[in-house]
Order: structure tokens, then C-alpha cells, then sequence
């Protein structure tokens, strides 16, 4: 394809051969992973809740390809394009964000929600990877103009965001995001007495949670005794791994969705294990494994300080939720409503691990060294 030579000088020839095509393979597998469950797993969920079998079907069949394109026009940016697409992306989420507070909806008892004709948004979900680029921004300009001013100003943010999600409350992605921030303070170089420190503070602020919160004392005291409370949820999602064994039930042939509430969003991992078996619950572990292996051995040729900090911080945050969602499914930690990247159902979240994955893409494209972008 002489459009795509090495020596074509357009836009979409710089990019195809700077991208990380390996990784931009493994997520287009996911995406293509989550148009192959939602079909799987969600008509069931819809008949059961009084919609078209295919409601969820022809929604997230619009989601995953929408999304896909945003992935795809977000990686061509360079360096400086994301940090004025993350620097516009956090306003407008975080006033959405907060927004939720005074007109979103009630649900569960939490705010996190806006209601729109015909769509529902979470604009929280973006707030996660705009957050960790601009914190990126903020810690590289401090290593220039001075170490505690970009620090002062990345915790600042940190402050924020983490009190406008402490409101809703959403106390699981608060964890996700302090998480993040610390992973990424400590790539900008804080020392190992703070690390200590922080790491003190992280236990007191779970202590507190579970002091507090009711509903993550619940989840802790059923996680540690399921007979203290309702685990019907954890309880089928394992019995579904187990009748899934090795190959799987087949396809359409697992019954969790039909008794499941979540067996299309949270649960979804349990939908697979049990109609494909553990070999293909393991293929999507592999996948998720590329992206954030790969990702960090990007950077081991990276010298610019803001890529090496954003990039940790997206693929931090996206290993990460795949993480909490699987261990949950599997009974490995206490449950958390957290989504699968791409293979959940859900366009908030679709979208914004588009973005987040774009960002990804576009800092980790191979560049001439001082090359800004």
C-alpha cells in the first residue's frame, strides 16, 4: 500500500507507522471481545427487565464502533494535542461531575447519573483519564520549575476530584483515582519515606471508608463471611465459572444471565466463563496483560517526563479496573460495580476507556526525541 509506505509524509502514513500496533491490536480484540458478549449476555438481562431482546444489542453495537473512532482520531494527537484535549475534557466532566450532585438521578442512593432523552451519562468514567493526564502535566512542569509546585498543584486536583466523588458517593472509583495519582507520583519521583507515609495514609482513609460508609462495610463483611449477608450475586457468577469448566458450556447455552441483574455490565466475565470456558476467560486476561506490559516497556525509551507519567496513569488505571472487575467476579476481593473495559456493557464507560486508550496510543507513537507534537 504505497499510502502507508514508510517514507509517506501524511498524517495517517506518520501514524500508522509510529503507533503501537501490537497494543492497537489487542484493543480492537477487546472491543470486538465486547460486541461478542453483549450479544451474548444482554437479551436476556433485557427480556427479564421488560425490553426488546435486542435493545442493549443495538445500543452497544452503536457504543463500540463510535467508541472505536474516538480511540482512533484521539491516538493521532501528539503530546500537546492530549494535554488540551485532557485540560477540556476535565472541565466539562468535573462540572457534569458536579452537576450530578444537584439533578442527577437517584440511584441505590447514590448520584452519579444524568439523565438526557434517550441516554444516560456518567461523567465521572471521563473524569479518570483527563485527571491522570493533567496530574501528568502538573508533575512534569513542576520537575522544571520546581518539584513542590507541581505537587502542591497535582494534590490540589487530587482534593477536588476526590471530595466531588466522596458527595455522589462512588467511595470504589475515589480508590481508583488515589490509586492512580499515587502510581504516578511516585514514577515523578517522590521518596520512599513518603511512599511509606502515603501508604500509611491509604490504610487509614479504608479503615475510615468501612468505619463510615455503610454499604462498604457490607461488601467487606460479606466478602469475609458470605453468610452474613445477600451474596446471590458472587455465589452465581462462581457457579457459573464452574459449570463453564475448561471449553464452556457454548454459546447461548449459559443460564447466569437469565438469573444474573448485572450479567451484561459487571458480571459479564461470569457470562464468559461459563458459555466459553476458562481457555478463553484466560485469552481475555492475555489481552488485557498486552496492553499494560507492552504499554510499560513503550516506555522504556521514552525521555519525556509528561509522556512516562500520563502513560503510567492510563495504564495503571486500565489495568486496574480490569482487575477489580475479574477479582470480583471471581470472589478474589470484595465486590465493586466497576465495568470491564470494552467488554462490559455500558456507553459511559465504553467511551471513556476509548479516550483514555487514545491518549494511551497517541503519547506511546514513536517520536524524534524534543519533538512536541
Amino acid at each position: 500500500m504505497t499510502a502507508l509506505a514508510p517514507a509517506d509524509g501524511s498524517m495517517l502514513g506518520r501514524w500508522w507507522w509510529t503507533v503501537d500496533r501490537l497494543t492497537l491490536t489487542a484493543l480492537l480484540l477487546l472491543i470486538a471481545v465486547g460486541m461478542l458478549m453483549t450479544v451474548a449476555a444482554s437479551p436476556a438481562v433485557a427480556v427479564r427487565i421488560g425490553l426488546d431482546p435486542y435493545a442493549f444489542v443495538r445500543r452497544q453495537l452503536l457504543f463500540l464502533p463510535a467508541a472505536s473512532a474516538l480511540m482512533l482520531g484521539v491516538s493521532l494527537l501528539g503530546p500537546r494535542g492530549v494535554r488540551r484535549l485532557a485540560l477540556a475534557g476535565f472541565a466539562a466532566s468535573f462540572a457534569l461531575t458536579a452537576a450530578t450532585l444537584v439533578v442527577g438521578a437517584e440511584i441505590k442512593g447514590a448520584r452519579r447519573w444524568l439523565a438526557f432523552p434517550g441516554l444516560s451519562l456518567q461523567p465521572s468514567e471521563f473524569l479518570k483519564p483527563c485527571f491522570a493526564v493533567l496530574t501528568a502535566w502538573l508533575f512534569a512542569e513542576g520537575q522544571r520549575a520546581g518539584r513542590w509546585l507541581g505537587a502542591a498543584g497535582a494534590c490540589l486536583l487530587l482534593a477536588l476530584v476526590l471530595a466531588v466523588l466522596k458527595l455522589q458517593p462512588d467511595i470504589g472509583m475515589a480508590a481508583v483515582v488515589l490509586g492512580v495519582f499515587l502510581a504516578q507520583w511516585f514514577v515523578a519521583g517522590l521518596r520512599l519515606f513518603w511512599v511509606g507515609v502515603l501508604a500509611a495514609l491509604m490504610v487509614g482513609v479504608a479503615v475510615a471508608a468501612y468505619s463510615f460508609f455503610p454499604h462498604v462495610q457490607s461488601r467487606v463483611h460479606r466478602f469475609l463471611d458470605p453468610s452474613s449477608g445477600d451474596t446471590y450475586q458472587v455465589a452465581t457468577a462462581l457457579a457459573a465459572f464452574a459449570n463453564g469448566g475448561l471449553t464452556g458450556r457454548g454459546p447461548g447455552e449459559g443460564r447466569v444471565k437469565g438469573i444474573l441483574p448485572d450479567a451484561h455490565a459487571d458480571f459479564v466475565f461470569a457470562v464468559a466463563g461459563e458459555e466459553f470456558g476458562m481457555l478463553v476467560c484466560l485469552a481475555i486476561l492475555a489481552l488485557f496483560a498486552v496492553v499494560v506490559i507492552r504499554g510499560f516497556l513503550r516506555l522504556l525509551a521514552e525521555m519525556d517526563a509528561f509522556v512516562i507519567i500520563a502513560a503510567t496513569g492510563l495504564l495503571t488505571q486500565f489495568g486496574l479496573q480490569a482487575f477489580i472487575n475479574m477479582a470480583s467476579s471471581l470472589h478474589l476481593i470484595p465486590t465493586k460495580g466497576m465495568t470491564l473495559p470494552f467488554v462490559s456493557y455500558g456507553g459511559s464507560s465504553v467511551f471513556a476507556v476509548a479516550l483514555g486508550m487514545g491518549m494511551l496510543l497517541a503519547l506511546t507513537r514513536r517520536r524524534n526525541h524534543g519533538e512536541a507534537g
